[in-house]
This record gives structure tokens, C-alpha cells and sequence, in this order.
């Protein structure tokens, strides 16, 4: 049996005005199934994150997509989000669940460290990300996540992995059954025909080799 295609997984661009930026989330859902969108706003104080966080809200949960906020994962209850996600170089806090919520999700950037993966797993991670798989510029880094890393994860780990960096529709056909998830994010946001279509080539790469 073919394995399922990757899921996609979201994330907003690092600096965006939010009320401006409602629609264009809406547009980039409205362009194939997505699983979770991350709320990843640069140098924005308190204040903005939670303006974003109520004004995308409601966005994604109207279409049943999950959303959680990087790194701020002490605002999760109180903005009504799904999770967190912890980035490359923060720390995954003994506290992080209780802050959450049991059944919130909280995901963790490993880099391209198999042993990040496995002490994040250990933690209690939902899910753990690697990264990139290709050259990005939304990621600096000293190395990238070998196809060889999502193999070996997909075998022997029971943690969901995402992808994460560097991934285009090509790539992403490439981690089929490899990858649980794909991050998308630049190339959705820039694309030249708009968010939905920048969606949708991901969705059409994908079902072209189920």
C-alpha cells in the first residue's frame, strides 16, 4: 500500500501586519487541506501576539485547522490556541505541558540532531521538526536533515515529524513516507499567483504521486 502524503503544516511570514493579514491566511487555507498553521511573529511584543493570535484564530478553527503560537507557550490558554511550538535554540521547559494543557500540542525544532529528536520525544513532545532539507533562507544553519534522518525517524520512532526549511512542492514529493508534515511558508506568501495557489501547488505535487 502507498504510504498517505505529507500533511501541511502552515506557518505565517515572521512580520505581517495582522488585520491586513486575516485575509491572506484565509486565502492560503482555502487553498488545499492544512493541518496546523504556527503563529511565528518576530520581535513582536505581547500585545501584537495576542492581537494576531485573535484575530487568526478564529480563522483556522473555522476550518477546523489547528494553530499554535512559537515559542510563547505561557499564552496558549489564555488566547485559546491549540499548542506551541518550541524553535531551534529555545529551551523545552519541564513546565511546558503543565502550562498547556494536556492535550495541547507542543512541537519542538531539533535541527538536524537525531539526538534532539529523541531527548524532545522523551520530554513529551507531540512532535519534533528537522531541518532544513534543503539550502533556505529562512534558516540558518551549519547542516542540513539527510532524507536518511526522516527514514530512520519513520522506522523507529512513534513521534510525528515534520520537515521543516527548504521545502518546495519537488522536495516535498521526495518526502513521502518519510515525513508526517511539511512546513510551508515563504514560498506560500510570495508566490506570484497568491496564497491559495501557493497552497494549492504543494496539495497538487503531492496527489500526483499518490
Amino acid at each position: 500500500m502507498p504510504s498517505p502524503p505529507p500533511r501541511l503544516y502552515l506557518v505565517t511570514p515572521p512580520r505581517f501586519e495582522p488585520a491586513a493579514f486575516v485575509d491572506q491566511l484565509a486565502a492560503a487555507l482555502d487553498g488545499a487541506e492544512v493541518a496546523c498553521v504556527r503563529l511565528r511573529f518576530s520581535d513582536a511584543d505581547l500585545g501584537e501576539l495576542r492581537r494576531a493570535a485573535s484575530l487568526l484564530r478564529p480563522v483556522c478553527h473555522e476550518r477546523g485547522v489547528a494553530m499554535v503560537i512559537e515559542d510563547h507557550y505561557r499564552m496558549v490558554p489564555n488566547c485559546g490556541l491549540d499548542g506551541a511550538h518550541f524553535s531551534l535554540g529555545a529551551s523545552f521547559p519541564s513546565d511546558a505541558r503543565h502550562a498547556v494543557g494536556a492535550d495541547a500540542i507542543l512541537g519542538v525544532d531539533c535541527g538536524a540532531s537525531r539526538h534532539r529528536g529523541l531527548v524532545a520525544g522523551e520530554r513529551g513532545a507531540d512532535y519534533v521538526a528537522f531541518g532544513p532539507v534543503a539550502a533556505s533562507p529562512e534558516m540558518q544553519t551549519s547542516g542540513l536533515a539527510e532524507m536518511e534522518l526522516f527514514a530512520w525517524w519513520q522506522e523507529m520512532i512513534e513521534v510525528p515529524v515534520v520537515a521543516e526549511g527548504g521545502v518546495t512542492p519537488e522536495v516535498a514529493v521526495e518526502l513521502i513516507g518519510v515525513a508526517d508534515f511539511i512546513s510551508i511558508s515563504r514560498s506560500v506568501w510570495e508566490h506570484p499567483e497568491g496564497p491559495t495557489a501557493g497552497v494549492a501547488a504543494y496539495a497538487t505535487a503531492l496527489k500526483s504521486k499518490v
